[in-house]
């Protein structure tokens, strides 16, 4: 089994890991010239962007040639997810989406969530309960997606999708004084939309808009101009380490 994951603060890094296999980062396999994979179980992990996949993800199926008898999708979500966007990526290479599953975790989208808050939540959620009957049923290749997508995304998602997921985003964030120019924020970067010279930290305009120099920064010196509080996350099971080797160049 090999599983495809992106990962900016170790939630779909997690999970991945709980389900098993071969992991491939999805930011590394992107800067490879082609993508080919094959295996007997073929799945995507990831978390949902604005109801849906972030853009790396969408390029991703597009891209990749794979080869499956069963291909899955895991979303690691704070809410929900609609599975509509992967199938119809997935189809368009022939295909099909045999097996979908969300997992809830904490969100960690700043502008909406209070991200003390999506923490002290996490043990009402059961997330290991959650991994591990998702671990079952992709042990016994379980097939719950038909040709009928599960879930559709709102047509207000998606425009909200558009306004939010830009990839000048970064290019409005705040670093302060606390930054020491470590470059940490560059190295967990998985789009390499971040330099970091001796006085600046300059963004491009490749933003994945995951957060992943947000949550990541051990100076907490990068913020959004409108943010629900201060605090961050990275999955307690991960650590910095594993989202630099993940998303790194």
């Amino acid at each position: 089994m090999t599983i495809c994951y992106f990962s900016a603060t170790g939630n779909s890094l997690y999970a991945a890991r709980r389900i098993g296999g071969t992991l491939l980062s999805i930011p590394k396999l992107m800067r490879q010239e082609s993508i080919e994979i094959e295996d007997d179980a073929v799945g995507i992990v990831s978390p949902v962007y604005v109801g849906g996949m972030p853009l790396m993800v969408q390029a991703f199926l597009k891209r990749a040639d794979i080869k499956t008898d069963y291909f899955f999708c895991v979303l690691t979500c704070g809410n929900g997810g609609s599975f509509s966007q992967v199938q119809a990526l997935a189809q368009s290479r022939s295909l099909p989406l045999q097996y979908g599953a969300i997992i809830r975790m904490a969100d960690n989208f700043l502008p909406v969530f209070e991200m003390r808050q999506e923490i002290e939540n996490l043990p009402q959620k059961d997330v290991e309960g959650q991994i591990s009957t998702v671990c079952r049923e992709i042990a016994s290749r379980v097939q719950n997606l038909t040709a009928e997508e599960k879930g559709r995304a709102h047509p207000f998602m998606n425009m909200f999708a558009k306004k939010v997921l830009r990839r000048d985003a970064a290019q409005g964030y705040i670093v302060n004084e606390q930054c020491i120019h470590c470059g940490i924020c560059a190295k967990v970067c998985p789009a390499d939309n971040i330099t970091v010279t001796g006085e600046n930290v300059i963004f491009s305009d490749r933003c994945e808009v995951c957060y992943a120099c947000v949550h990541n920064c051990p100076q907490n010196a990068i913020h959004l101009r409108k943010e629900r509080s201060a605090a961050r996350f990275r999955n307690e099971h991960v650590t910095l380490q594993d989202i630099i080797e993940a998303n790194g160049s």
